[in-house]
């Protein structure tokens, strides 16, 4: 982690591109110990990205979230939470299910949702673990959002959504959900790449290193527009 935090610092810095703001997207702690989590806390205050706000949390379905909010709860944002950025609203979901592969938001979560939606009128951005909807690999279609159509209704008819990103599929899949015809071609379905190791890609990767960790850069603009861009770099065992 701590390595690939570097890396995604210094492919940023080199281009002038030094972000606000730190989201990991789950899978925090392989084997969902209070060690591990105590040990990602170490690893993000000796990373370059120290100095930045307190960063934002996914848990995943590898994660333990008492564990997680226990050990990190007080220097991190940890899912579900709403937050205020620049003009932005951004919430973060958590679609964890305690020992199950698959997510789910449940009838609780989904009544907060709702009402977060309804308390701004800024332009939105979703984060979560799970996908929200298929993407076209079986396996890990089957374990996705168990809940994701009903999410992708109500941020549709929020009509303020710009963007969702989540993780769990270990790629850098890119889809598209309609919006409102005044929205334009609708709002950007964004995975993100693992820091530590890939899945077989469905999409063809656009700077063709599939293969390699990888992170998102996203731009939140005053206009209310989400500009993305794809980064990789090698693994740590590369020459």
């Amino acid at each position: 982690m701590q390595l690939a935090l570097e890396q995604a610092w210094q492919q940023l810095d080199a281009a002038g591109q030094r972000p606000d703001q730190l989201l990991i997207t789950g899978d925090l702690c392989q084997d969902e110990s209070w060690g591990g989590y105590v040990r990602l806390g170490e690893l993000l205050a000796a990373s370059p990205l120290a100095d930045l706000p307190p960063p934002w949390l996914l848990p995943g379905n590898h994660d333990h979230g008492q564990r997680l909010r226990a050990a990190l709860g007080r220097r991190a944002v940890i899912a579900p939470a709403v937050i205020a950025c620049a003009g932005w609203q951004v919430l973060l979901l958590d679609s964890q299910v305690p020992g199950r592969l698959d997510g789910s938001l449940g009838p609780r979560q989904l009544a907060w949702l709702e009402r977060a939606l309804q308390g701004s009128d800024q332009p939105l951005l979703v984060a979560l673990h799970h996908p929200p909807r298929a993407i076209g690999d079986p396996m890990l279609d089957g374990i996705a959002l168990v809940d994701g159509q009903d999410l992708l209704d109500r941020l549709r008819a929020s009509g303020r959504l710009r963007g969702v990103v989540f993780g769990h599929v270990h790629q850098h899949w890119q889809g598209r959900l309609p919006g409102p015809a005044q929205m334009g071609p609708g709002a950007p379905l964004l995975a993100c790449p693992s820091t530590l190791c890939a899945f077989a890609a469905v999409q063809p990767c656009p700077l063709g290193r599939a293969d390699d960790p990888g992170a998102r850069l996203l731009e939140l603009t005053s206009a209310g527009e989400i500009r993305h861009r794809l980064l990789r770099w090698s693994p740590p065992d590369s020459p």
